[in-house]
């Protein structure tokens, strides 16, 4: 029965997050990108420290691969957002005029 209460639990902070997210990423201005891109990356950090410990703690084989799974997604969410963060950085800086 415990099994049970504590994949519940799991499943609703799970359903809250997604329901969170959206409207924390749908809901700002294009002024912000920028910004909340920086926040994205540091939010999916924490999501890769909650997701190794919740693998650690985890009992069942199942548990572990969605642990790893999580894992591995937001690293590629980190990843592609420090790429994508730089990639707008560098439209904002002043071209050479000199013609490299």
């Amino acid at each position: 029965m415990e099994a049970v209460t504590h994949g519940m639990m799991n499943l609703t902070v799970f359903v809250l997050a997604i329901y969170v997210g959206y409207h924390v990423v749908w809901t700002v201005t294009p002024a912000l990108h920028t910004p909340l891109m920086a926040v994205t990356n540091a939010i999916s950090a924490i999501v890769i420290v909650g997701a190794m410990m919740a693998a650690a703690l985890t009992h069942s084989p199942f548990g572990k691969l969605m642990g790893v799974l999580a894992v591995a997604l937001a690293a590629v969410n980190v990843f592609g957002g420090f790429l994508v963060t730089r990639r707008m950085l560098e439209m904002f800086q002043k071209k050479d005029k000199r013609g490299a």
